[in-house]
């Protein structure tokens, strides 16, 4: 319990300035695919966030702001400019520890542990005389960090990596293993050398004769070395599933390119199927036709191949040809959307209703369509023969999961066609081999320990369940990572991958948030050294443990988080559900029933429950509750409660960072920020007693992500940074609320669009709207309440359109003003003259003295504005009599478009004092297209706001005509 006693916590530079540019650039990089091994390739998890943001956010929540005030004066020196200083120096280290490269740099991440631990000895040293300094602030030891919601195992990652002792906590068992694989396992077995045979390979060679193997390269090491012999063990067993293929005549005949492969065997690393059904047309009926979205199968150029149906009567086969695909091969067998496909007989439409009867029927069956194989590294693709296809038909299956797929039509298709359970998902041939290396993972690790014990680790018995870290607990240990390459292998090998032609590979299941239905699919070659098979997956996994950082100790448990103790005196930085976009515990039981088939010995506890615990999973999943309201009720009074957790055990001297990740339509909603989700989360985190004092948007997922294309997905996150409001704290009227939101908001606004000096950069117009929540939040949150005329608390909801509102007031010239009011309803569309004159005498302007200036046309009774390429180039702002914002703005972004930064720039220095009213109204500009949906301007205004430090610079480069220099050459 800890006492009264004040305690005396200085600001941290979380809650003052953060370089976002550095941290969001560092972000978008990391998603980025070709990086190379990533610890989330360890195994797969959705939404993580990415290292970079959750390095930087716990570097500033631990690190004080050099502004914080200690005995009358500033800590570096007495004024803020000695602040400044320093904090541009803390935000050199920040914008070195986000960059991928530095992600292992010892030497980046020490300067970084420096800076924490020495902002912990002046907190110390402040609460030296508090009654539980011994408790609390002791100088020799950090507190440990701890994460509720860990999930995929980022936040916990980080913390570690930064020295601090770290705890994760999740419900659901399969982020609990990937947080023990991340965090718990490494430190244990750190600095130790592998102890499996040894293959070739020069770099562990190397390794091995210099003793050498630092932090986890040595557990790497043996998952590569164990995860061969499983490979090479399973040929054995199963190889004769995965044969080679022979080139035959046939093949030759419709490829003669390949004549000199005659008689040769070429291994396969995928078989190409397609989906089939009866067809619905009477004469046919007794034929399974096939259901092809497409028959390209590599359309690279030069390269191009793709399956051709032979039609005979009442009987097809395809064959394989090379050369640019023909339209009806692009097409497949697909007839639009609405009418689903086309039966290749007859060319009659089938609907997916009637596809839907037939698959829960049990009439879907599957038909080999293409062969791809591999010759001196390169693809080729060959006519499916009927061994291929008879081998795969002729498996026999032993096991298979039995569990039920969800009652979740958003996230899981398969059920309306008929395959609904996980077991369903997998062909027989898939089953085996999952199942072939699911039991080689629990007889290797009997292998493990014997060689971990001839090495000398000490033969305790104590497995990694009850803290061992000896031979057994080692043996355990890389058979986590064994089963995990069974998980990205099942990944990779199940029915509802792709094949995607462009970059010729098999895309795995999990591309997105959900489990759909694809008709055409690839089934990966498990035992071949290519995507999808067993050894690559192995050698992958172990190439990102080296990525890990076992600096410091890791623990790992399942919790609830709304009742859970782990907090308790804990620095605490987490990242929550997002409210109803990921089903987690849903997606998760795919991975779980192989889990708990390879680690059920391993964690008896975690993996205790047949399927992923759902019931207390605190998202608002409409299904699982009687309607939508009961579930956001759900979600609100669960996340409460969690927070209410988080106030009342964290270390009472720093604040508390929370992630909040925005959808699409959250950031474009009509009232601005204020969709269900965000308000339901904030009225969560201010119920629990926290007063908001900061709000961060980061920019952390990609523009084009495959769950974004055309649909509501994850845009952005921001971190809330929280501390615990005052107990006495005071209510306020909705009048006093008001007014000192007026006073505050201006001032942030302006701080926010100029930046601060050289400490942060502007936020740009996308962030804004999140970015204004923190200042607003702030007052809001700091009063017990705010009191409405009748005497009600004001909602969330209502502060935050507020908050919002103050965004769209309009404070420009006439001509501006006009303009903005006639976008806002027409954009660049032409309307009547009488209504824009009506409105102009409204703003005391008029239509031709705005035609004058040259920022709309007007003829023939209509009125339309200008579009920004549509103004003259010889434009001359020295010369123009009348020059509204509206125009200069449009003639910037003219100037960035055709020349760059320097025209801008020369642009801007001639504006003079319309300079900021400019940069304001491409805010406003962008705020209004974005709710506009108008996504092309609001792009435009964007890249003007983000190139402004780069046009000023060149603005202010521009000698003034006051100069004397200029005066010089002036004839």
């Amino acid at each position: 319990m800890i006492s009264d006693y004040p305690i005396k916590s200085p600001r941290k530079l979380i809650e003052v300035a953060l370089p976002l540019d550095a941290i969001n650039a560092a972000c978008a990089y990391e998603k980025m695919p070709g990086i190379g091994a990533h610890p989330r390739g360890i195994h797969l998890w959705w939404a993580r966030r990415p290292l970079a943001a959750a390095r930087a956010v716990l570097f500033a929540q631990l690190v004080n702001d050099p502004g914080y005030q200690q005995g009358g004066g500033f800590r570096y020196g007495r004024n803020k400019k000695d602040a400044a200083i320093e904090r541009k120096r803390l935000f050199k280290i920040i914008e070195e520890l986000v960059l991928w490269k530095n992600t292992t740099n010892e030497d980046v991440l020490e300067r970084a542990r420096v800076e924490i631990r020495r902002s912990w000895r002046e907190v110390c040293e402040l609460n030296k005389e508090h009654p539980q300094a011994a408790e609390l602030f002791n100088p020799e030891k950090m507190p440990a960090f701890h994460d509720p919601f860990a999930g995929g195992g980022a936040i916990p990652l980080e913390a570690q990596r930064l020295g601090l002792e770290a705890y994760a906590s999740d419900l659901n068992p399969v982020a609990v293993l990937i947080n023990k694989a991340m965090i718990e396992i490494p430190p244990k077995f750190a600095g130790r050398p592998p102890v499996g045979p040894e293959i070739e390979n020069k770099q562990s060679k190397s390794l091995e004769l210099s003793k050498i193997w630092p932090g986890a390269t040595g557990l790497a090491e043996d998952v590569r070395r164990y995860g061969s012999w499983m490979r090479d063990e399973a040929q054995k067993r199963i190889g004769h599933l995965y044969p080679p293929v022979e080139i035959t005549e046939e093949m030759v005949s419709v490829r003669p390119d390949l004549k000199p492969l005659i008689g040769h065997k070429v291994n396969v690393i995928a078989w190409i199927w397609a989906r089939t059904v009866k067809s619905s047309n009477p004469a046919f009926s007794h034929v399974d036709v096939p259901l092809a979205s497409t028959f390209v199968l590599a359309n690279k150029l030069g390269k191009e191949a793709y399956v051709h149906p032979i039609v005979d009567g009442d009987k097809y086969r395809f064959i394989v040809k090379t050369g640019n695909p023909p339209p009806e091969a692009i097409a497949g067998t697909s007839a639009g959307k609405r009418k689903a496909f086309r039966c290749l007989m007859s060319d009659t439409p089938m609907e997916y209703d009637y596809i839907r009867s037939e698959g829960k029927a049990g009439r879907m069956g599957q038909k080999l369509m293409a062969i791809v194989a591999e010759k001196s590294g390169g693809r080729i693709y060959l006519t499916p023969t009927d061994d291929a296809e008879q081998i795969a038909r002729t498996v026999s299956v032993t096991w298979k999961p039995d569990m039920i797929l969800p009652d979740n039509t958003r996230d899981f298709k398969t059920p309306n066609y008929g395959l609904t359970n996980y077991g369903d998902l997998f062909t027989p041939r898939q089953l085996v081999a999952l199942t072939t290396f699911s039991e080689l993972v629990v007889e290797v690790r009997e292998s493990i320990r014997r060689a971990a014990i001839i090495s000398g680790m000490e033969d305790d018995g104590k497995g990694l369940d009850i803290g061992g870290v000896g031979a057994n607990a080692y043996a355990e240990a890389v058979s986590v990572y064994l089963a995990f390459a069974v998980d990205r292998c099942a990944d990779f090998s199940n029915s509802v991958t792709r094949w995607v032609p462009g970059n010729q590979k098999v895309m795995n299941l999990f591309g997105k948030q959900a489990i759909p239905m694809t008709w055409d699919y690839p089934a990966a070659a498990i035992l071949a050294d290519t995507v999808g098979g067993f050894a690559p997956a192995s050698v992958y996994i172990a190439d990102c443990i080296k990525k890990l950082s076992p600096v410091a100790a890791g623990f790992a448990s399942q919790a609830d988080a709304q009742t859970q103790i782990i907090s308790n005196l804990k620095m605490i930085s987490t990242d929550p559900p997002y409210y109803d976009n990921i089903g987690y515990a849903d997606l998760s039981d795919f991975f779980y029933v192989w889990l708990r088939r390879t680690l059920r010995t391993v964690f008896p506890k975690v993996l205790a429950t047949i399927a992923v615990p759902k019931k207390e999973e605190l998202i608002a999943t409409p299904y699982r509750h009687p309607s939508k309201e009961n579930a956001e009720e759900f979600c609100l009074d669960g996340m409460t409660q969690v927070v209410h957790k988080l106030a009342e055990q964290s270390h009472p001297e720093g604040p508390v960072t929370i992630y909040y990740a925005f959808k699409q339509s959250e950031t474009s909603s009509k009232d601005g920020t204020s969709s269900p989700g965000w308000v339901t989360f904030l009225s969560a985190v201010l119920s629990a007693g926290f007063a908001i004092v900061g709000t961060w948007p980061l920019r952390s997922e990609q523009e084009f992500r495959m769950i974004g294309m055309g649909a509501n997905a994850l845009a952005s996150s921001i971190v809330l940074v929280c501390r615990k409001r005052s107990a006495d704290a005071p209510s306020v009227s909705r009048r006093e609320f008001i007014r000192e939101l007026n006073g505050v908001l201006p001032e942030a606004l302006d701080e926010m669009t100029k930046g601060s000096g050289e400490e942060r950069s502007p936020v740009a117009p996308v962030d804004l709207s999140q970015a204004i929540i923190g200042p607003g939040m702030a007052v809001f949150s700091k009063y017990s309440a705010v009191l409405e005329a009748d005497g009600t608390p004001m909602s969330v909801r209502t502060a935050l359109q507020l908050i919002n509102r103050f965004l769209a007031e309009d404070d420009f010239d006439p001509d501006t003003q006009f303009c903005l009011h006639w976008f806002e309803q027409y954009g660049w569309n032409e309307n009547l003259f009488g209504e824009a004159d009506v409105l102009a005498r409204s703003k005391s302007t008029s239509v031709d003295a705005m035609k004058e200036a040259g920022v709309l046309q007007s003829g023939s009774g209509k009125v339309c504005l200008l579009k920004w390429a549509e103004y003259p180039t010889d434009w001359d702002p020295c010369t123009d009599k009348r020059m509204p914002v509206w125009e200069a703005l449009h003639q910037l972004i003219r100037a960035l478009k055709q020349g760059g930064e320097s025209a801008s720039g020369a642009l801007l220095a001639a504006l003079g004092g319309k300079a900021e009213a400019v940069r304001q109204l491409a805010y406003r500009l962008y705020t209004l297209c974005e709710r506009l949906g108008q996504a092309e301007d609001a792009r435009a205004y964007n890249e003007l706001i983000t190139s402004w430090t780069g046009i000023e610079a060149v603005a202010n480069s521009i000698p003034k005509p006051s100069d004397p220099q200029l005066s010089l050459f002036d004839n």
